[in-house]
């Protein structure tokens, strides 16, 4: 039977039910929950700074109201941080690499910025469509060209995302193939690509958490136009 590459990318099922559910709701029954105590244990005290310095660093530009965004954007930071490092374990299904799931979150965030600038501040997120000073015969292309800018937004958020974790698990499984293949041939060459793979899984934990945080960032950046 030929090895399909893309196979790892299949939602699994069983008995013909999609495990994708499972796999979604799994990151949050890892994080430990808050006790009544009145000193909290270390990993809660590791995990509320860790929040603390991701909260402050992502909500120090933007103005006032765009605070009451914080629970949003850091609980999908988390989510999406959780989901990608699960999906580099052995055996296991990574939901961020399928465009539907990752569209499916950057759409509705997305189209929630435009429409509360747009009921905010309607003149002011209306004057992103048309620079200042643009000269007359130019403002009919300009204003189609950044109306297609800002629609092409969550589908640059969706296929990032998805495009950066298939690369990386892609490659994962090429080089772990290679080193599986070359190991009663050459085993030299094999112990190299062995020392290969493992640098290769550990630029892949930093893509893991760079790409949920730049998501994010890049959702924190919209909402910043529009309050």
């Amino acid at each position: 039977m030929a090895l399909n590459f893309f196979d790892q990318f299949m939602s699994p099922t069983y008995l013909g039910i999609p495990l994708i559910a499972l796999a979604l709701t799994l990151p949050w029954i890892l994080y430990p929950t808050h006790s009544t105590r009145w000193l909290n244990n270390r990993l809660l005290t590791l995990q509320n700074w860790l929040i603390g310095q991701f909260t402050k660093q992502l909500f120090t530009p933007l103005n006032v109201p765009g605070h009451k965004w914080a629970t949003v954007l850091i609980s999908l930071m988390i989510f999406l941080i959780t989901l990608n490092m699960l999906g580099l374990l052995p055996y296991t299904f990574t939901p961020t690499t399928q465009l539907s799931l990752n569209m499916g979150l950057a759409v509705p965030l997305w189209l929630a910025t435009v429409l509360l600038g747009m009921l905010t501040q309607p003149t002011h997120s209306l004057g992103h469509l048309l620079p200042e000073g643009t000269p007359t015969p130019l403002i009919p292309i300009l204003i189609i060209i950044e109306t297609i800018s800002l629609f092409i937004r969550p589908l640059a958020l969706g296929v990032r995302l998805t495009a950066n974790l298939t690369a990386g698990h892609l490659l994962i499984q090429l080089i772990a193939t290679a080193a599986f293949v070359l190991m009663p041939v050459m085993t030299s060459v094999a112990i190299l690509t062995t020392a290969l793979l493992f640098l290769l899984t550990l630029l892949e934990v930093a893509v893991a958490m760079i790409q949920a945080y730049v998501f994010v960032l890049l959702l924190s950046l919209y909402l910043q136009e529009n309050i």
